[in-house]
């Protein structure tokens, strides 16, 4: 499954903050951290603020902080505030959707689009910190070393 760029670092940045829910972290610490836009992340942040995922903490040491339940808040949470889950939705408007061809193809479609859905709905965010804490250290080779890159919080 291809995500969206934005859905991408909504994930990154929920992993980031749920990991330690007490402490705050800067939009540059985690950009910094996925090598991605702060300008790109702040929207991203803006969205998963209004959806009661994230809180913005103003001040010096302001920064944003995980509000959600990590066992809770699924991917599938996360998934549709960037993007539409059901592709197969404006199928019957392409060409061939009215011959058999076209409605078995719209089937399958509909049925690889539920086992997603559901994929997606059963993996929470305590979940993904396990799968997390369980990757072996990044290579140097991959851009961070195990010694440069940043502690998990």
């Amino acid at each position: 499954m291809k995500l969206q760029t934005a859905t991408r670092i909504a994930i990154h940045a929920v992993l980031e903050l749920a990991a330690d829910p007490g402490s705050q972290i800067s939009a540059a610490q985690i950009a910094e951290r996925y090598d991605i836009s702060v300008n790109h992340l702040a929207k991203v942040l803006r969205t998963l603020g209004r959806a009661g995922l994230v809180e913005a903490l103003r001040g010096v040491r302001g920064g944003y902080r995980f509000r959600g339940n990590a066992r809770r808040v699924t991917l599938l949470d996360i998934v549709q505030l960037f993007e539409e889950v059901d592709s197969v939705k404006g199928a019957s408007r392409e060409p061939g959707a009215h011959t058999a061809e076209g409605r078995a193809l719209h089937a399958v479609l509909a049925e690889i689009d539920d086992t997603a859905r559901a994929t997606l709905s059963s993996i929470t965010i305590a979940t993904m910190l396990m799968l997390v804490a369980r990757q072996p250290p990044t290579s140097p080779a991959r851009g961070r070393s195990a010694a440069g890159a940043s502690p998990r919080r």
